[in-house]
């Protein structure tokens, strides 16, 4: 058995989409560091099942953006919800790769996957200790 556990607890988790906050109870659907709450899965599901959703969540479809017709303390108000995102991803990552450390696999294969040296993988996920209150006594 590894000793890597995932953090699993939807109260510490964040949908990536509307910036809601877990707690125990809440119900996420998740991958690769993204997590959507049961509402937005439904919202999104209702879109998705027709012609005329579809068209009105494409990217490539819309004249403006959302945040075209935002105020400036309504376009602030989702720095947070997009900062804790990608902390939530970047947790994530690090899970993903302490694993794979524990799966034996080098830091070169390691810094390899998202196209970065072995020493910059290594500096980046290797959690150091903090030093000891008494080590200088």
């Amino acid at each position: 058995m590894l000793a890597c556990e995932m953090d699993t607890n939807p109260a510490h988790k964040t949908c990536s989409f509307c910036g809601l906050q877990g707690t125990a109870d809440t119900l996420f659907a998740g991958g690769l560091g993204a997590m959507m709450c049961s509402d937005c899965v439904s919202a999104f599901h209702m879109e998705f099942s027709s012609e005329e959703g579809r068209q009105s969540i494409s990217l490539r479809s819309r004249p403006r953006m959302p945040w075209d017709e935002m105020s400036d303390t309504e376009l602030l108000s989702k720095l947070p919800k997009i900062a804790a995102t990608a902390t939530q991803v970047s947790s994530f990552l690090g899970e993903w790769v302490q694993l794979a450390r524990e799966r034996g696999l080098s830091w070169t294969e390691i810094g390899q996957a998202p196209g970065v040296s072995r020493r910059a993988a290594r500096e980046r996920f290797t959690k150091t200790k903090p030093p000891e209150a008494n080590a200088s006594a």
